[in-house]
């Protein structure tokens, strides 16, 4: 988990952007999709105690770490959000991302409710969080199916958790159907151009306000 290495402190500050959703609704893919066509945008890599997937790559998809390593970052505050999902745990390591912000760097989390909630508690003027729906139930499950990287068992889970994990939309900052992708790209990609021009974020923005009027 080491530290990138960022150009000087930027004039504007990063923003934490939540994509959340019940699994299949279609975070990952506009997450990646996100990060490959915005300037500026770095993911935030979780630690997780799960086995690795097929084409998982430790350090890219997940930091893999042992159930001891975690507990201990989570004892030593290392942690900006951490949560156990479906028997296992995940967390997002602090310095990072703290580091990205400082930057000017936005930094993307493919998190659920509980890792949102948590960093809304501790940096919610950072943070910017937006909730996927799915069209239906019924399409839900037909997505989980036809990635087939689960078991039956598993899918059952899933789907009986996703009707909990969207009772918590109104916890977000916006909220979208996620019908056809292209269209929720674009409605992602507008939210977060126009979060970047919040006053609080433009570190500059009252020097420049001051010296305006000085010049009238």
């Amino acid at each position: 988990m080491s530290q990138k290495n960022y150009p000087p402190i930027a004039k504007r500050r990063g923003l934490m952007f939540v994509l959340s959703s019940p699994s299949g609704a279609g975070k990952t893919t506009l997450s990646r999709r996100l990060l490959k066509e915005e300037e500026g945008v770095d993911l935030s890599v979780s630690v997780t105690t799960r086995p690795m997937r097929p084409g998982e790559v430790d350090g890219r998809d997940y930091h893999f770490i042992t159930p001891e390593t975690y507990d201990t970052m989570v004892q030593n505050d290392d942690l900006l959000e951490h949560a156990t999902v479906f028997d296992y745990q995940y967390g997002t390591p602090k310095a990072q991302v703290l580091q990205a912000l400082e930057h000017g760097h936005d930094v993307l989390f493919d998190i659920d409710w509980q890792g949102t909630r948590q960093l809304a508690e501790q940096c919610r003027e950072d943070l910017v969080s937006v909730f996927l729906l799915p069209p239906t139930l019924g399409e839900l499950e037909r997505r989980l199916r036809t990635r087939a990287q689960d078991s039956e068992a598993v899918v059952q889970k899933r789907m009986a958790k996703a009707v909990e994990e969207i009772s918590h939309w109104e916890e977000y900052d916006y909220v979208v159907i996620n019908e056809d992708l292209d269209h929720t790209m674009d409605h992602i990609r507008r939210i977060l151009h126009a979060e970047r021009f919040k006053r609080w974020r433009q570190r500059d923005i009252v020097g420049f306000v001051q010296n305006l009027c000085k010049s009238a």
